[in-house]
């Protein structure tokens, strides 16, 4: 199971090769109607991704990467709210200080990987169909 409703599932996970950067991704299909809930949801989705990222379990896992750049990718269907995209604003600034870029990507919801199939990345594009 991916999403924001799952924090301690990682949607998907890549190098880039063509940026050379590492790329982890989460995946909303939900509508950006759940206010505080959905909000809290991201939060608790990206402290994971940032706990698995910095507390040092991806240099152990995966050691060829622990020098990248690291991007972490929120991949919605659909168009954020406006207070997502404050949250997201804040988020950008607070992530800006440990190196870590932040972006929204809209994709279609054929992108997303169905429930129990581990998500992949390459070549800049994440999903697996």
């Amino acid at each position: 199971m991916n999403g924001l409703e799952h924090p301690g599932v990682l949607d998907a996970f890549a190098h880039d090769t063509r940026e050379n950067k590492l790329v982890m991704a989460m995946y909303e299909t939900r509508p950006w109607e759940g206010g505080e809930a959905q909000l809290f949801q991201l939060q608790e989705k990206l402290n994971a991704y940032l706990s698995f990222a910095l507390d040092g379990e991806m240099a152990e896992a995966f050691p060829q990467f622990k020098h990248l750049p690291l991007e972490i990718q929120l991949r919605s269907v659909h168009e954020p709210a406006p207070e997502t995209w404050d949250l997201v604003h804040r988020i950008r600034e607070q992530l800006g200080f440990q190196n870590i870029a932040f972006e929204v990507i809209h994709v279609d919801e054929s992108e997303i990987p169905k429930n129990n199939q581990s998500g992949c990345c390459s070549e800049g594009g994440c999903g697996c169909g």
